[in-house]
């Protein structure tokens, strides 16, 4: 019985985004040098190749989050997944704070007695910190619209918003994208590897994708 390699994390992840590399190369994929490593973390964390010509960057954006993070700006998400993410030990170095208030227990109060969504009201709750907000919404449309409707009304204008749209990605795509990426492995010559589900729950498109992976020959 083949033994399995033991791959250290930091090589993993340098050896996807070299994949990613290649196979943004063999699409005909130009990133912007300012973009190319956020963009390829994206796809990286997604497992979509999608997001390389989805991704819309406002003028100057890379620079304008970095400058407000280095300012001490907190960043609000809308998802304790999100927030667990970010790397809370660097960001408050320079006096910068994550929040989520999905689970606050007056924010589901609030929500039921005005019957509006949850992540409405975090909005608003977030727009009452006295300092540069970043907003990282990637579950909820409606904490996206409360943003614009704020910004409308000329109530409150965010420092900066992240906005990545829900339910795009669908089964078809991810059964595709394992198989293109076992395929992609074995002109490598790489049979084995470490399947990291980042947190996701092993079902849905993750699931399609895994088995698709290894169904094209992909051991894991």
């Amino acid at each position: 019985m083949k033994r399995l390699e033991l791959v250290p994390p930091r090589e993993i992840e340098n050896r996807s985004f070299e994949i990613i590399g290649e196979e943004l190369q063999q699409r005909g994929i130009t990133i912007p040098a300012e973009q190319e490593s956020v963009t390829k973390r994206v796809i990286h964390t997604s497992a979509d190749f999608e997001y390389a010509q989805t991704m819309c960057y406002s003028e100057n954006a890379i620079a304008i989050a970095r400058n407000l993070i280095r300012q001490g700006a907190d960043i609000v998400t809308d998802t304790n997944m999100a927030m667990s993410g970010i790397n809370k030990k660097m960001l408050a170095k320079f006096g910068g704070e994550v929040h989520c208030f999905m689970a606050d227990e007056d924010v589901a109060a609030e929500a039921k007695a005005r019957q509006i969504t949850r992540a409405s009201v975090c909005m608003e709750k977030a727009s009452k910190i006295n300092k540069p907000v970043i907003f990282a919404i990637g579950n909820a449309p409606t904490a996206l619209v409360s943003l614009y409707e704020m910004i409308q009304a000329g109530t409150y204008r965010p420092a900066f918003v992240i906005g990545v749209p829900v339910g795009f990605v669908n089964v078809e795509a991810a059964k595709e994208l394992g198989a293109l990426i076992a395929k992609r492995a074995g002109e490598k010559k790489i049979t084995t590897v470490v399947f990291d589900r980042s947190g996701y729950q092993y079902h849905g498109i993750i699931k399609e994708f895994a088995e698709a992976a290894r169904e094209a020959g992909l051991k894991f």
